[in-house]
Protein backbone atom coordinates (compact mmCIF):
# COMPACT_ATOMS: atom_id res chain seq x y z
CA UNK A 1 0.00 0.00 0.00
CA UNK A 2 1.75 3.37 -0.23
CA UNK A 3 0.64 6.64 2.03
CA UNK A 4 0.19 10.00 -0.34
CA UNK A 5 0.74 12.88 1.98
CA UNK A 6 -0.11 16.80 1.33
CA UNK A 7 -0.56 19.23 3.58
CA UNK A 8 -1.56 23.23 3.20
CA UNK A 9 -2.82 25.94 5.46
CA UNK A 10 -5.71 29.16 5.89
CA UNK A 11 -6.48 31.84 7.52
CA UNK A 12 -7.93 30.43 10.75
CA UNK A 13 -10.97 33.05 9.76
CA UNK A 14 -11.48 29.91 6.55
CA UNK A 15 -10.82 27.20 8.56
CA UNK A 16 -14.40 26.17 8.90
CA UNK A 17 -15.03 26.28 5.54
CA UNK A 18 -12.28 24.92 3.94
CA UNK A 19 -12.50 21.97 5.62
CA UNK A 20 -15.89 21.42 4.53
CA UNK A 21 -14.03 22.32 1.05
CA UNK A 22 -11.35 19.70 1.37
CA UNK A 23 -13.87 17.25 2.37
CA UNK A 24 -16.33 18.04 -1.06
CA UNK A 25 -13.24 18.25 -3.07
CA UNK A 26 -10.11 15.95 -2.13
CA UNK A 27 -11.41 13.57 0.30
CA UNK A 28 -14.32 12.68 -2.00
CA UNK A 29 -12.57 12.48 -4.73
CA UNK A 30 -9.80 10.23 -3.64
CA UNK A 31 -12.76 7.91 -1.92
CA UNK A 32 -14.61 7.35 -5.22
CA UNK A 33 -10.80 6.74 -6.82
CA UNK A 34 -10.58 3.11 -7.42
CA UNK A 35 -7.77 1.65 -5.85
CA UNK A 36 -8.58 3.95 -2.74
CA UNK A 37 -8.36 3.15 0.42
CA UNK A 38 -9.31 5.80 2.69
CA UNK A 39 -8.95 9.54 3.59
CA UNK A 40 -7.97 11.21 6.73
CA UNK A 41 -7.70 14.55 7.43
CA UNK A 42 -5.71 16.14 10.42
CA UNK A 43 -5.89 19.94 11.62
CA UNK A 44 -3.52 22.21 13.47
CA UNK A 45 -3.85 25.39 14.57
CA UNK A 46 -0.78 27.60 14.27
CA UNK A 47 -1.30 30.97 15.30
CA UNK A 48 -3.53 32.95 12.97
CA UNK A 49 -3.00 29.58 10.21
CA UNK A 50 -4.73 26.39 10.50
CA UNK A 51 -2.68 23.57 8.91
CA UNK A 52 -4.50 20.70 7.39
CA UNK A 53 -2.75 17.25 6.52
CA UNK A 54 -4.35 14.86 4.40
CA UNK A 55 -3.54 11.65 4.06
CA UNK A 56 -4.49 9.10 1.61
CA UNK A 57 -3.87 5.27 1.38
CA UNK A 58 -3.96 3.49 -2.39
CA UNK A 59 -3.50 -0.03 -3.78
CA UNK A 60 -0.61 0.81 -5.97
CA UNK A 61 0.79 3.63 -8.09
CA UNK A 62 -1.74 3.22 -10.79
CA UNK A 63 -4.38 4.14 -8.60
CA UNK A 64 -2.72 7.14 -7.61
CA UNK A 65 -1.76 8.49 -10.97
CA UNK A 66 -5.66 7.46 -11.71
CA UNK A 67 -6.37 10.43 -8.79
CA UNK A 68 -3.80 12.84 -9.45
CA UNK A 69 -2.86 11.98 -13.36
CA UNK A 70 0.77 11.27 -14.56
CA UNK A 71 2.24 14.10 -12.77
CA UNK A 72 1.27 12.58 -9.59
CA UNK A 73 4.11 14.65 -7.51
CA UNK A 74 2.44 17.42 -7.70
CA UNK A 75 -0.60 18.20 -5.04
CA UNK A 76 -4.13 18.19 -6.90
CA UNK A 77 -6.05 21.60 -6.61
CA UNK A 78 -9.64 22.66 -7.02
CA UNK A 79 -10.66 25.45 -8.57
CA UNK A 80 -12.39 26.65 -5.38
CA UNK A 81 -9.46 26.73 -3.16
CA UNK A 82 -7.98 30.47 -3.66
CA UNK A 83 -11.46 31.94 -2.32
CA UNK A 84 -10.22 30.30 1.05
CA UNK A 85 -6.45 32.19 0.31
CA UNK A 86 -4.92 28.63 0.58
CA UNK A 87 -1.11 28.06 0.81
CA UNK A 88 -0.40 24.90 -0.67
CA UNK A 89 2.28 22.52 -0.93
CA UNK A 90 3.00 22.36 -4.69
CA UNK A 91 4.64 18.38 -3.97
CA UNK A 92 2.79 15.59 -2.48
CA UNK A 93 4.83 13.03 -0.59
CA UNK A 94 4.53 8.80 -1.33
CA UNK A 95 5.54 6.09 1.16
CA UNK A 96 5.24 2.50 1.13
CA UNK A 97 3.45 1.18 4.42
CA UNK A 98 2.72 -2.46 5.01
CA UNK A 99 -0.98 -1.10 7.21
CA UNK A 100 -2.54 1.65 8.25
CA UNK A 101 -4.48 2.81 11.09
CA UNK A 102 -6.13 6.23 12.01
CA UNK A 103 -5.44 7.87 15.35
Amino acid sequence: MIVRTWHGCVPVKHAEGFSEHLQKTGVNHARSTSGNRGAYVRRETQNEWEHFFLATYWDDLEAIKAFAGETYQVAVTYKDDEQFALLSDPYVFHHRVESASPL
